[in-house]
């Protein structure tokens, strides 16, 4: 029988409560629903553990960084300490050594046999072995291996792990040092960078219209200026040091930065919850600042990770074209520049600071990715 809804018959309005059946029951609760809420952050930090890599790649900047900050006051020579006798000596290191492997030697090619037994060129336990015997000219000539401390006269206690430069520097040292260097002018120069391509950014995209455009026009022009000619004029106004470098690498460096930000404002300013509070009195800078600029964290911090490899490389780059810190101060592209002058006769000099950049600038590429990753919206909650 069907019924209209308007003239139900008395005995269906009035239905006693015995003749319903609860078809849930209270001991049965679904699990899902028991877990605390995850935030962003915190669901960015959970899958950006998961990536191994970027896990990796983080421990590795942590361990640079550490060495950085004790090597050089833990070691027994400072960054500047010369020793002329000591210049040029091959890598030494306790316990390795034992292997025949950075063991303080060196071979010395086409000398003559008669002068090994010169006291003065040669000391007591310098030579090694001597082989590759030939006769030039009725002399008798070889090459030789040698023990280069025993040959400068340094102790048996003295280990340079990483060799000696042309002073006599211990460049261990000096690598830890410059790395220090070059990381402090790295993130500097980035935080200025953000900072300013934040700020440059969010008003160029929340007023959009002429302010947009004369400040997107500015930057067009400021892109186009030639970037070893600016930091020049920087190095003959200011002098060569790092202040003059980070001012170089923030001239333009910001641009990028301000892009990104103009291009996510534009991309939220319109919402709802914008408009809202827009609506409600809200002042411009409260939106800016508290209601857009909190969505572009994610990408910020990404171009910001990415951004310090880069630094990096163009401190080096400036280093290895001689505008880079004022001696004796090393930098990771001063000891490079050092070091492809005496490259095949001491490649020791360029291999280790050459293998710490690549480190560095690997490590931190793979961990932006994983980072990049991590707080990409798209992919939260995700397992």
């Amino acid at each position: 029988m069907i019924y209209d809804r308007n003239n139900l018959p008395e005995e269906l309005l009035n239905l006693p409560a015995s003749d319903f059946e609860a078809l849930y029951r209270e001991d049965i609760k679904d699990e899902k629903f028991q877990t605390k809420p995850v935030g962003f952050f915190k669901d960015a930090a959970i899958r950006l553990t998961k990536s191994k890599v970027s896990i990796i790649a983080f421990i590795i900047i942590g361990i640079i960084i550490i060495l950085a900050i004790v090597v050089p006051p833990l070691s027994p020579y400072g960054f500047n300490d010369q020793n002329i006798n000591a210049k040029y000596l091959p890598p030494k290191m306790p316990i390795v050594e034992k292997l025949g492997i950075m063991d303080g030697t060196r071979v010395l090619k086409s000398r003559k046999v008669s002068a090994l037994t010169d006291p003065e060129r040669y000391p007591e336990g310098s030579v090694i072995e001597y082989f590759n015997v030939v006769t030039v000219k009725g002399q008798e000539m070889c090459d030789v291996r040698i023990d280069a401390y025993k040959m400068a006269g340094v102790p048996d206690n003295e280990y340079h792990w990483f060799g000696t430069d042309y002073l006599g520097r211990d460049l261990l040292t000096r690598l830890f040092k410059g790395t220090r260097i070059s990381l402090l002018i790295a993130f500097f120069s980035v935080l200025t960078n953000v900072f300013i391509g934040v700020v440059y950014g969010a008003i160029s995209g929340y007023y959009g219209g002429k302010i947009d455009l004369i400040l997107t026009h500015f930057a067009e022009v400021l892109d186009g200026m030639p970037y070893i000619v600016v930091t020049i004029l920087f190095m003959i106004l200011f002098g060569s040091g790092m202040v003059s470098i980070v001012l170089a690498l923030t001239i333009t460096g910001w641009i990028g930065t301000s892009r990104l930000i103009r291009a996510q404002f534009y991309r939220f300013k319109g919402r709802e919850y914008v408009l809202a509070a827009r609506t409600l009195g809200v002042s411009d800078r409260t939106l800016i600042f508290r209601h857009i600029l909190p969505n572009c964290v994610g990408p910020l911090i990404t171009r910001a990770m990415i951004a310090i490899p880069g630094a990096i490389f163009s401190e080096s780059f400036l280093a290895y074209l001689g505008l880079g810190i004022k001696p004796p101060n090393p930098s990771i592209g001063v000891l490079l520049s050092d070091g492809q002058s005496v490259l095949l006769q001491y490649p020791y000099q360029t291999v280790f600071p050459a293998i710490l950049i690549s480190v560095l600038m690997i490590a931190f590429n793979l961990f932006s990715n994983g980072l990049r990753d991590a707080l990409d919206p798209t992919k939260r909650g995700e397992e």
